[in-house]
């Protein structure tokens, strides 16, 4: 449990900060701990462990910079007027869950309500839509959002550095202390209502990647998640960021962070790896961070639609007058449409450069196709969007005098508010839709095209369309966008190649109908079964299974500030202390020792990887107790093992994981005979389906003999980290089987082969029972995955009948980290005198050589 923290918990985190007043606090509140409804500004840790207060079953709170309502002010009574906005996918989102469950909403509210109304519409939204809004003082809002949010994060995660002043905004203390601030207010509000035993914790997007730390710093045990729809950049990027460890552990200190594809995945882990040396892992398919004993899972799932809502909308009469209007319009013209926000990342002016090529390699085309695109109103201001705006309209400009007519012109402009349904009636009717965004998160535009082109029964009639005829849709899409690695059957482009995105335009104009119609059913099956509501309910379902073991743990907080984060540990783990093992060494006389090599006595960074001096001697001594059995257990190779431990006649090797045993130095080699069991092809289908399934283009094969799992049409990043996961996790659940598993181009194999550390401990410990000498200490020490097996065996092994007595026991990892074993160490420094302590400890045998061995050999 930590202590209480200082009440200006903020000032430890960022230095003086700006002076926020204090919201009202007239929400009803869920508490579960007495005492933290406080006036006083305090951050004390609580896990949770106290009794309720008070019952309440589940809720999802979701926490948003935005709350999902639409705000105006009555003109004559002068009282707010609100709405729920019916198009915002976090307001949609909720269609994941029960409608028994409660689903409460926090954020901002779009409009300024003055200081002495705030407690008043604080209550009426929080009866009549469930929202809680959280109210920033106008000087914090805009330098929270317009500042920092806009300013710093949203250019630096679209790749945009601030090179010099003309193109950028160089880092600012006082906007990031602005967004700390916001990010606490944010978090009060949170703690107002949670009922940390029961509700789980949503919180969305770049603005509040600070919110985490502050909740888990009061509430370590709480159930909390976090999406980010916009991209995440490249390490090379964001390690330019001045705050970036305060952001990558605020991230860090949730249970599961989502993102839309596997790129920006990778370039969290990548970020948290150089940046904070984590290493990451993937547990039956899904990928988590070790974090101070937490494991933090990533979740990879695009955002999906709203499908009833969309479906809705075509069916409006105003949709279907619109339809025929720009029909009749267009009558004869092929339509090209691009829907997009105006700034300087949708690519535009990229798009009309693409459309003005075409027009000018393909005359032919002349008068026969119409670029529309709907400029859709910018959500930020400055030179930037001025700039983006100036070359879109002189770029459409020039195209119009150039290739069109008193009565064609290839580009229309639509720069003002279009309602939904008159979008929606573009959708239908457009031949190709084109998204050529230089970078972007998700853009849904796509998505909605497909379900429009696919239409409703009422939408056909209104087309004059025969219900169930064939439909077809073309997508030209941006290789930089969030919604690119889910549409296989667009024509994916760079952006920036101005001749292939023409090109692009020209085969999706071209392109044979049945080929369009198989390419639209294959997009529309995705979209529909991936809806929004999709998206929702499997992002909870990962946030449960990420929190299942939060209270079997011991944790505690540690680090002040924004480097605030819980260790999470085993009750039973524990450092091995020296005193403690040296006790138990000096008692007993039947020993087992089993060390691995690489990162437990030789650091995995060294590069020199033979053994020093320092531990060929200890080794030796060791060796020379007549009490002692002492073994060697690694996956290199027996040539370069038995040459550097050849100076140890006594001493056991294990080569390659069992492959090879010697017992001594004067021993021979020992292969592991080649099984005929296949039973363990059982156990390795269901993992390979698991990893197929969740690996989008993979497949197995099945051999007579062997299982491999192929890769080669996945995606090349993520099909690679899968395949090496799955290297790892077969290695477990087959230690005890015979087989191997292998690794090659773009496959997983597996074969009947038989080996595993586990089973070199197992036979070890074996010959000593069956010698009668059965152990009183057996000793492991191992740092990888692979050592878990020796852990597991020793456990299960001293644990059979055939001990009239259990041996003591010294299951040690390498590193603080979830283990099988029930110790740790903290490096090899400290293995390394641990096991001179022992030595120290040693009776060395008095006898020659030749009668060592014969001892040595009787043991067995």
């Amino acid at each position: 449990m930590a202590s209480r923290s200082p009440t200006n918990f903020l000032g430890l985190a960022s230095g003086d900060l700006l002076d926020v007043p204090r919201m009202p606090r007239s929400l009803p509140r869920v508490m579960t701990v007495p005492g933290i409804i406080s006036e006083l500004d305090d951050y004390g840790s609580n896990d949770g462990d106290s009794e309720s207060s008070s019952v309440c079953r589940e809720r999802k709170i979701i926490v948003m910079n935005m709350l999902p309502l639409q705000a105006k002010k009555d003109g004559q009574s002068g009282k707010w007027c609100f709405s729920l906005d019916e198009d915002s996918i976090l307001l949609q989102l909720k269609d994941g869950f029960s409608p028994e469950m409660e689903v409460i909403y926090i954020g901002s509210l779009k409009v300024e309500i003055d200081a002495n109304e705030q407690e008043e519409v604080g209550q009426k939204l929080f009866d009549n839509f469930n929202c809680v809004p959280t109210f920033l003082p106008y000087d914090l809002q805009k330098k929270f959002y317009l500042g920092f949010c806009k300013q710093q994060l949203w250019p630096l995660f679209h790749y945009m550095l601030p090179m010099c002043p003309e193109h950028g905004d160089r880092f600012d203390r006082q906007l990031w202390q602005a967004y700390v601030s916001a990010n606490k207010l944010f978090a009060d509000k949170v703690m107002e209502i949670i009922n940390s035993e029961e509700d789980s914790v949503w919180v969305h997007d770049y603005h509040l990647m600070l919110l985490p730390t502050f909740l888990r710093k009061r509430y370590n045990r709480v159930k909390l998640g976090f999406f980010l729809h916009s991209p995440f950049p490249s390490s090379e990027i964001y390690r330019t960021l001045p705050v970036r460890d305060e952001i990558l552990r605020g991230l860090l200190n949730c249970d599961l962070v989502g993102f839309h594809t596997f790129d920006y995945a990778r370039h969290f882990l990548s970020c948290c790896s150089r940046m904070l040396g984590l290493d990451y892992e993937s547990k039956r398919g899904h990928i988590g961070l070790d974090y101070y004993g937490r494991t933090v899972y990533i979740k990879i799932l695009p955002v999906g639609i709203h499908m009833g809502r969309l479906e809705s909308v075509m069916n409006l009469p105003s949709t279907f007058a619109k339809v025929r209007e720009i029909r009749d319009q267009f009558m004869g013209k092929k339509l090209i449409l691009g829907i997009d926000d105006m700034d300087i990342f949708k690519g535009i002016s990229l798009k009309l450069l693409a459309v003005e090529q075409l027009l000018r390699q393909r005359p032919e085309l002349r008068g026969k196709i119409i670029l529309v695109q709907i400029v859709n109103p910018a959500r930020g201001s400055g030179k930037d969007v001025h700039e983006a705006q100036k070359e879109t309209y002189a770029a459409a400009e020039r195209i119009n005098e150039a290739y069109g007519s008193n009565n064609y012109k290839p580009v229309i402009l639509i720069d003002r508010p279009v309602p939904r349904f008159e979008k929606t009636a573009y959708y239908a009717l457009a031949e190709c839709c084109i998204v050529s965004a230089v970078r972007d998160g998700m853009n849904l535009v796509p998505y909605k095209y497909i379900v429009c082109r696919q239409g409703t029964p009422l939408m056909d009639e209104a087309m004059g369309l025969q219900i169930g005829s064939p439909r077809t849709s073309m997508l030209v899409v941006s290789e930089f966008i969030g919604c690119s690695p889910s549409l296989s059957g667009a024509i994916r482009v760079n952006p920036w190649d101005i001749d292939a995105v023409a090109d692009a335009l020209e085969l999706a104009m071209t392109m044979q109908e049945s080929e369009k119609q198989l390419r639209h059913e294959k997009h529309y099956r995705y979209v529909s079964t991936h809806d929004i509501g999709y998206w929702s309910r499997s992002f909870m379902q990962d946030l449960v299974r990420a929190c299942q073991d939060h209270y079997s743990k011991r944790c505690w907080g540690i680090g002040l500030g924004l480097r605030f984060r819980v260790v999470s540990l085993s009750p039973e783990f524990r450092k091995l202390t020296i005193d403690h093992i040296v006790s138990a060494y000096k008692r007993t006389h039947r020993r087992a020792i089993f060390l691995d090599y690489d990162g437990t006595i030789i650091p995995q960074s060294s590069i020199i990887k033979t053994p020093s001096p320092e531990i060929i001697s200890v080794l030796t001594t060791l060796c020379n107790d007549p009490c002692n059995t002492v073994f060697i257990v690694s996956g290199r190779g027996r040539s370069s093992l038995g040459e550097w431990f050849a100076s140890c006649e006594l001493l056991g090797i294990a080569a390659e994981h069992g492959h090879f045993i010697r017992w001594g130095g004067t021993s021979e080699w020992e292969t592991s005979p080649l099984s005929s069991d296949l039973d363990w092809i059982k156990i390795v289908e269901p993992v390979m389906r698991l990893y197929m399934e969740a690996t989008d283009g993979s497949s197995i094969e099945p051999k007579e003999s062997a299982l491999v799992w192929h890769h080669q049409d996945a995606d090349s990043d993520f099909g690679s980290c899968q395949a090496k996961e799955l290297l790892n996790h077969l290695e477990n659940v087959l230690a005890n089987e015979p087989a191997v598993v292998k690794r090659g181009q773009h496959i997983v194999e597996v074969k009947p082969q038989g080996v595993s550390k586990g089973l070199v401990a197992e036979k070890v410990l074996s010959r000593m029972v069956d010698s009668g000498r059965p152990p009183d200490f057996v000793m492991c020490i191992g740092d990888d995955r692979s050592d878990e097996d020796m852990f597991e065996s020793i456990l299960s092994t001293v644990s059979s009948p055939s001990l009239l007595s259990s041996p003591e026991i010294f299951a040690c990892t390498v590193g603080r980290k979830p283990s099988k074993a029930k110790f740790y160490l903290d490096d090899t420094s400290d293995v390394v005198r641990l096991l001179q302590c022992l030595a120290s400890s040693s009776c060395p045998r008095s006898r020659q050589l030749p009668q060592m061995r014969v001892c040595f050999e009787s043991v067995f």
